[in-house]
């Protein structure tokens, strides 16, 4: 099984750029907040528990983001809970709110990274690997912890197998 480290080197690979970061850190929030949203339908309120799809994916993405760090895991669970807090809020109001706003945000945060893989010079991980699509919120949050001095362990182990961030420079046409 794949390490914390080895997650989150892979995945910085793709992402050296501080800029293609900085984007991640609007993008990504985005898109994990538009899939709590429009995966909050059909929902059912059970004890005045809101069960949906949301739910079910939100526990399997928090068990495995567990499973690779504890620390890390309690924050994203936690992090994940708001979102769905959100989503199932949105969820009990008229479609055309729902779905606009489900949808406005999955479309501009997929337009916000793609912007940042433009800096990047290379296309995003999930490309090559689904698993971007999940270790891509972690990935956030670890940065975040990074810039904060926290973890410095783990972002050096990163760094040794991805290399520092950088400002690329734009390639040349050719």
């Amino acid at each position: 099984m794949k390490t914390l480290v080895d997650h989150l080197g892979q995945y910085a690979e793709y992402h050296r750029d501080r800029r293609n970061i900085f984007t991640h850190f609007i993008g990504i929030p985005m898109i994990v907040l538009a899939v709590a949203v429009l995966l909050s339908r059909p929902g059912w309120d059970v004890a005045g528990l809101w069960l949906s799809p949301a739910l079910l994916t939100a526990v399997v993405a928090s068990l495995f983001y567990l499973r690779l760090d504890l620390r890390l895991g309690l924050l994203m669970a936690a992090l994940l809970g708001l979102c769905l807090w959100a989503g199932a809020t949105l969820a009990q109001q008229g479609t055309p709110l729902w779905l606009s706003s489900g949808l406005g945000l999955f479309v501009v945060g997929w337009i916000i990274q793609f912007i940042g893989h433009y800096y990047e010079g290379r296309k995003p991980a999930f490309v090559d690997d689904l698993m971007g699509l999940a270790v891509g919120p972690l990935f956030v949050v670890a940065e975040l912890g990074f810039l904060l001095g926290l973890r410095p362990e783990v972002r050096d182990a990163v760094e040794r197998r991805a290399g520092p961030t950088c400002i690329r420079q734009p390639k040349a046409a050719a």
